[in-house]
């Protein structure tokens, strides 16, 4: 049996026609970035997920930078993050001259521990960026009372993240500024590279919105040295089309999720394979359905010539990479990040994905360990 990692062509034929229609009409109307199409997007996504304001833009990385950008992060300056992330998180950061300070993980969700960011605050300190990784939601109470005790920003990378909620209220809307991607990759995925930020607060929503337009609000007037990042109306057009199936699609990851569950514990593989847990008061919404496992490598070896797609989501933390030697961490600086590293292994969980698929996925994991 074949199970791809993610299979996007399911989900593509199930709203073909729609798709093809407002990409028709953004033809017919040949108007191709920004204009009524984001705007029809932004409100319908600051609406779902709940925050006055949304702000379209080229991408998730971008939307870290330009929030960045807007509280006036400059060379010089530090901002706390995790080493456990994908690049663009800590990428950001350096664009900009600062520094990213590294806190742990916590070893259960993946996220940044709460614990460890005020160790790590200095006089230089201008911000924090918690990674709601996977598809949930980082301790936001804890680290919201942290950052306002110390007059610190909170940046979500929420780019993993739409649909998640804490306590009831989504991600987007539980720090400062709220940066999400649609890679096509992510639950609300475009045709291309696109992003969004989300605040409440209007002066800031407008410094993005002018810094996303090399920092000008009236043609060829600059008022500040801004990048060029818009949102083009064909990936705003498809994006609204997929907004409306959002639910749909997030209630059938957290249904593979619940049956993976119950399909590890019918193979006994508890003991070998560490289920992803919901942090209490998370709506956990699947982005990646990531366990921790021994002996990953040649599992992973394993189920590809078994015809199953699995992903490590990410093989070497932050602080050991190259481009950040100079920051002088070293093998032990982050452990339990550096231990997900080496234990994580993402499987498919896309909400197409049939009973019989995920049933062949444990039976080849169970076949694997029993092997060994």
């Amino acid at each position: 049996m074949n199970v791809p990692l993610l299979d996007l062509k399911a989900q593509y034929h199930t709203i073909k026609a729609e798709v093809l229609s407002v990409m028709e009409a953004v033809c017919d109307e040949q108007g191709f970035v920004l204009g009524p199409r984001v705007a029809e997007f932004e409100k319908a996504t600051a609406q779902y997920v709940g925050s006055r304001h949304a702000i379209g833009c080229a991408s998730g990385s971008d939307a870290l930078l330009l929030s960045l950008m807007a509280f006036g992060v400059k060379a010089g300056d530090e901002v706390i993050t995790v080493p456990f992330t994908f690049f663009a998180t800590a990428g950001a950061i350096s664009r900009l001259g600062a520094k990213p300070v590294f806190v742990d993980i916590r070893r259960d969700t993946f996220n940044i521990d709460p614990g460890q960011i005020e160790r790590a605050i200095t006089p230089r300190t201008k911000a924090v960026i918690p990674v709601h990784l996977f598809g949930q939601c980082a301790d936001m109470p804890a680290i919201n009372e942290i950052a306002k005790r110390h007059k610190l920003r909170v940046i979500e990378d929420a780019c993993q993240a739409i649909g998640a909620a804490q306590q009831g209220r989504q991600a987007g809307v539980l720090g400062d500024v709220g940066c999400f991607s649609f890679f096509p990759t992510k639950n609300l995925g475009g045709f291309g590279d696109g992003g969004l930020l989300t605040t409440d607060d209007q002066t800031l929503a407008d410094t993005l919105a002018m810094l996303r337009v090399h920092g000008s609000r009236v043609r060829y007037l600059h008022e500040a040295v801004g990048i060029n990042s818009r949102l083009d109306a064909l990936q705003a057009a498809v994006l609204h089309v997929k907004l409306q199936h959002l639910d749909r699609w997030t209630e059938g990851r957290r249904r593979n999720a619940e049956r993976y569950l119950r399909l590890f514990a019918q193979a006994n593989l508890l003991d070998r394979v560490t289920l992803p847990p919901t942090a209490p008061g998370n709506f956990h919404v699947y982005n990646q359905y990531t366990v921790r496992v021994p002996q990953r490598d040649e599992l992973r070896n394993f189920l590809k010539e078994k015809g199953v797609g699995s992903e490590v989501y990410y093989p070497l933390p932050m602080h050991l990479q190259n481009c950040y030697q100079d920051l002088g961490h070293r093998k032990g600086s982050f452990p339990l990040s550096e231990r997900a590293a080496e234990e994580v292994l993402s499987l498919p969980i896309y909400p197409e994905l049939t009973e019989e698929q995920q049933a062949y996925v444990v039976q080849m994991i169970g076949e694997f360990y029993r092997r060994a």
